[in-house]
């Protein structure tokens, strides 16, 4: 065997490895259980995401902080991913490391989350969720109508977002954590 054949063999070999390794980081920093490995989520918005309907239900299906929070797609998952390194810094600034200090930035937090949702116009919801699957029969009446309307005002380049750009975040804000105290629907601008 040449030298430039060895050399694309050990090439090939290291890339394999380097690209099993990121695979394998990324899939393990996916999970729930590394998401409150940070004791500022396992004490806030853990505790009351466990009494939402996301966490346990009469269906025991479950959507966990990943469902919710990072993208499927390769892409839109690398893009959360860079941004959590924000994350990672506040976590060694320590900016939301007691229950005071996170209810002190919740709001700000909860904006930013929200304001990511409508952006990518509730991608994640719709992982799990689907006009197409829904039984209007079994919904309360008025959940019904609002979802009725939302199918009749879809824009058609787009069959999930609303005509007026309203999408699933604009109605279901507190659905899986607490709402921000002060928090005034009417003043909403996300």
């Amino acid at each position: 065997m040449n030298k430039s054949s060895k050399l694309l063999l050990v090439g090939g070999a290291l890339g394999v490895i380097f690209w099993g390794g990121f695979n394998t980081a990324m899939e393990a920093t996916n999970t729930e259980t590394f998401c409150i490995s940070c004791h500022e989520m396992e004490e806030n918005v853990y505790l009351e995401y466990q009494d939402t309907i996301h966490y346990s239900n009469r269906t025991g299906v479950r959507a966990t902080c990943p469902d919710c929070h990072v993208p499927k797609e390769w892409i839109h998952k690398m893009v959360r991913k860079i941004k959590a390194s924000n994350e990672l810094y506040h976590k060694a600034l320590g900016t939301i490391d007691t229950p005071e200090k996170f209810e002190a930035k919740r709001m700000k937090l909860a904006q930013n989350v929200w304001k990511t949702m409508k952006e990518t116009d509730s991608r994640e919801c719709r992982n799990c969720h689907s006009f197409e699957y829904m039984d209007f029969e079994k919904q309360e009446e008025r959940s019904a109508d609002r979802h009725d309307e939302a199918i009749e005002n879809r824009d058609p380049e787009n069959e999930e977002t609303h005509g007026d750009g309203e999408t699933c975040i604009d109605c279901h804000k507190g659905i899986a954590h607490r709402l921000p105290e002060g928090y005034d629907p009417a003043e909403d601008d996300s």
